[in-house]
């Protein structure tokens, strides 16, 4: 994708959240939420919040092209200077990488905020979000660091070419909601959503910028900030869905709804509109309390509305399309040419074919017409025998596979149906670690809760993806499945907090108790093999075993230089 636009929006518009048990005005409220709805492109200053100086008294700082900062993060172009601060694409001359910097002068009003809604976004690690690399105050500068994703485009740019298709629409609202339900979970909200802050990679994978960072710099606090942010996924749904912005100002390159109609569904805007994400659109978009949608009810949380997409079958992908079959082209024996003579003299001359010799002619004496006769004989009854030994041959055969099949029919009758897999119920859960210290046994539930915005997920290692080189790579991690009772084990589907990770699954012995090591585990149930979203697994025979373990040997990359992370969002294991 091209580099340019993806930097005017990763740096200009990277916005982030505060903690949600930061309490706020209702003034600082409205104007946050008026700002969302009817922000345009180019961005405008606004007066700071309650209790905050004005910005104008604090002017950006005076950079330029080629500054350094930290003796590493050389700036090369500003894209945004407002309000009192500066957005840069930058290059990390220790890393030898592209890098975004916001700065702001250490005096700023917001210049604490900044460093800390920073600093508690790094902390996330989560690699459907942009991340913070470095948040730094140094010599009367605050400048905060982040990622540059040179293979992404920005949603905005996308819609500009024409709505998404139902299952692109689809994968939009389903990521960009369990990504934020993760976020909620860690005390961040975004409370700056729009379709500057969600890029989409060329693998179509959509990571959301600016957690954290933008919106602390802004000054934009919230008190429901769950649900602001839940309105701001139901709007890029909407926008998806319709090309169209769902309030009445134009904003982010899109056109508003007519003035004085309100907020109607997207499928009543364009011809269409997959009709259950049209639904969801509506559920997500608030307004006082009340939706477009008659049968369900609101979604108020990236949670519930994570959990909403879940529950709704997914678009189908567009249809492949194929080029037109070149035309048929006839070869030179159909045409006639292969047969033909070469010419000779002018173009309209052709050689003449030989006359074939006449047939030598038949024998007219009696000796022949005997001859004739008796060869005649011999061929009739040549052929009558072999008829008949023929259809001697072919029945006998049809006796023999009539009564085979007729044996068969009958076992197969006697044969008793072959009983449909059923899911197995989950009575426990635990986490595999060979480790001194474990990894998040605390989010090991889960995995086995039925909810797929939530995950069990590994800390962050540098450098090496098998858990930061440990000194047994195989010894991995993951999560122990505790069926209860010694089960037969038909199948496993294990759905990934992460693609990439490096898994197989194992099932300790019958009469296992209690196992905790890699040799407790002697059943493979599926090869050891780079997984993707999912994992299915389905045995030719069942095993029996009571307990069942996701070994991960290796994470993927969480998106920066050299960190690696993983973990599991959901377990199911039929019989």
């Amino acid at each position: 994708m091209a580099d340019r636009s993806t930097a005017a929006v990763d740096v200009a518009d990277s916005s982030g959240g505060k903690p949600l048990t930061a309490k706020a005005d209702q003034a600082t409220t409205d104007e946050a939420k008026a700002e969302h709805k009817a922000s345009n492109n180019t961005e405008t200053a606004r007066p700071a919040g309650k209790g905050q100086s004005a910005s104008a008294d604090t002017s950006p700082p005076d950079l330029h092209s080629g500054h350094k900062l930290a003796r590493r993060y050389r700036l090369e172009e500003c894209v945004t200077r407002l309000d009192g601060f500066s957005s840069w694409r930058a290059v990390d001359e220790m890393l030898r990488r592209a890098v975004g910097v916001h700065v702001l002068p250490a005096d700023h009003p917001r210049a604490r905020p900044v460093l800390a809604a920073a600093r508690s976004a790094a902390l996330l690690g989560d690699p459907r979000f942009v991340q913070v690399l470095d948040a730094v105050e140094e010599n009367d500068l605050v400048y905060v660091v982040h990622e540059w994703i040179s293979d992404a485009t920005e949603l905005t740019t996308v819609l500009a070419t024409g709505a998404l298709e139902p299952h692109d629409a689809y994968q939009l609202v389903s990521q960009v909601s369990q990504a934020m339900a993760a976020a909620h979970r860690e005390g961040l909200a975004h409370l700056r959503l729009t379709p500057n802050s969600v890029l989409r990679t060329e693998s179509g994978q959509y990571r959301i910028r600016g957690l954290a960072v933008m919106a602390a710099l802004r000054g934009i606090t919230a008190s429901q900030p769950h649900r602001t942010d839940t309105e701001a996924i139901g709007a890029l749904l909407y926008a998806a869905l319709t090309q169209r912005w769902p309030y009445e100002s134009d904003a982010h390159g899109l056109t508003g709804l007519p003035k004085g109609v309100g907020l109607i569904a997207p499928d009543q805007v364009r011809a269409g509109v997959h009709r259950g994400l049209s639904e969801l659109a509506m559920r997500a978009l608030v307004n006082d309390g009340a939706t477009a949608s008659r049968q369900d009810p609101p979604c108020t949380t990236p949670g519930e509305l994570a959990a909403a997409v879940a529950e709704m079958p997914g678009a189908r992908p567009p249809e492949p399309s194929f080029t037109a079959t070149p035309a048929y082209q006839h070869t030179t024996y159909q045409q006639g040419a292969y047969a033909q003579p070469p010419t000779r003299g002018g173009t309209g001359a052709r050689r003449l074919a030989p006359v074939p010799p006449p047939p030598p002619p038949p024998l007219q004496s009696r000796a022949g017409r005997v001859l004739k006769w008796a060869v005649s004989a011999l061929i009739i009854a040549a052929i009558g025998l072999g008829s008949w030994q023929l259809a001697d041959i072919l029945l006998k055969e049809e006796g023999e596979s009539s009564d085979s099949g007729q044996h068969e029919d009958d076992k197969n009758a006697q044969r008793p149906p072959k009983p449909a897999p059923k899911p197995l119920a989950i009575e426990d859960a635990s986490e595999f670690s060979p480790l001194d210290t474990p990894l998040a046994p605390e989010r090991v539930g889960a995995a086995i809760d039925k909810q797929p915005g939530t995950a069990w997920i590994t800390k962050r290692y540098e450098g090496y993806a098998n858990f930061g080189n440990l000194k047994n790579r195989l010894d991995g991690s993951g999560i122990v499945v505790d069926l209860g009772s010694p089960q037969d084990v038909a199948g496993i589907n294990v759905d990934f907090y992460a693609p990439g990770q490096t898994v197989e699954v194992l099932a300790a012995d019958a009469d296992a108790t209690s196992p905790s090591t890699l040799s407790d585990f002697p059943q493979k149930l599926s090869k050891l093999q780079r997984a993707d979203n999912t994992l299915a697994a389905t045995l030719d025979k069942p095993v029996q075993t009571r307990y069942v373990l996701i070994h991960i040997t290796e994470l993927p990359s969480d998106g920066t230089a050299d960190g690696y992370r993983g973990g599991i969002s959901e377990i199911k294991i039929t019989g």
